[in-house]
């Protein structure tokens, strides 16, 4: 995985990190070069005047025809595979140079380990990137980074003292998009039932920690899960709805009445009613 070989790079004394940004990569990518690459491997004429024809065929922008003399039209099933045949190119040059690099798609790190090879390397690959394939490198985004300030496929890098070793984490802005697409699915005024709430909540959960699964990430979700469960007894308690019938369901969960009366009539919001002691204790984690 390329996560894993960045790890091994930096573990290695590669921790120079050339981080190359392409600017709007399927909007320039010129196609007789992407055409004189593909007939370098590809003899039947057929599938190359059929490739070609894609290329030009043009896209639907706002319902409005518009021509694609450079590119490769986004959302299409065969531009992937071309941009990666064009990228392949920058990967054999790489390769050729004996450097240490990880791509994925038009994201690609150049592990190095001086800040003067660094620089080097930058220099020579920019050249090469827009020279010979003919692409535009994003300069302001491009850049020398350490491992700390890196962010490659939402995943955040830092050095663990305990372990002598670089490891990987998700990144700030990975944790956030999470944060805001469960307080998405916690919003208090979405009517659905709480049953098809937590089905999704699942599916967000499930398909971010199975592609994070590599990473530390356990303080991240200790604080998440806090957060996500006071946001859905609020849920639950907006559900009962009355005074009456808040009190009767703590009662039944067995907070003495009391208690279940002082809560039911605090004049505190809603950030209250979820972080206090007795709902906690009436809707637990196990229930």
């Amino acid at each position: 995985m390329t996560i894993i070989k960045s790890l091994e790079f930096l573990n290695d004394g590669h921790t120079w990190v050339v981080d190359i940004d392409l600017e709007r990569f399927f909007d320039t990518v010129q196609h007789d070069k992407l055409m004189r690459i593909i007939s370098n491997t590809i003899d039947d004429g057929d599938i190359i005047s059929l490739i070609r024809k894609y290329l030009v065929s043009g896209v639907m922008v706002n319902g409005k025809y518009e021509e694609t003399p450079v590119g490769t039209p986004q959302g299409g099933n065969l531009s992937p595979l071309l941009s990666n045949i064009m990228l392949n190119e920058l990967d054999k040059e790489l390769e050729s140079r004996g450097l240490q690099f990880v791509r994925y798609a038009d994201d690609a790190l150049i592990f190095v380990k001086s800040e003067k090879a660094a620089n080097r390397v930058m220099d020579s690959i920019v050249r090469f990137i827009e020279k010979k394939l003919g692409l535009i490198v994003h300069i302001e985004k491009s850049k020398i980074s350490r491992p700390k300030d890196l962010k490659f496929l939402g995943f955040g890098f830092y050095y663990d003292s305990k372990n002598e070793k670089y490891q990987v984490k998700p990144h700030l802005t990975s944790i956030q998009k999470l944060q805001k697409k469960l307080q998405k699915l916690t919003k208090r005024n979405w009517s659905v039932s709480l049953d098809y709430r937590i089905l999704k909540l699942k599916q967000v959960i499930l398909g971010w920690v199975n592609y994070f699964r590599i990473s530390n990430m356990k303080k991240a979700m200790t604080e998440i899960d806090k957060k996500l469960r006071s946001r859905i007894r609020v849920i639950i308690w907006k559900q009962w709805k009355v005074a009456k019938k808040q009190i009767k369901s703590l009662v039944q969960l067995g907070i003495p009445e009391e208690e279940a009366k002082g809560l039911t009539f605090c004049r505190r919001g809603y950030r209250y009613i979820g972080l206090s002691k007795v709902i906690q204790r009436a809707i637990s984690n196990k229930r």
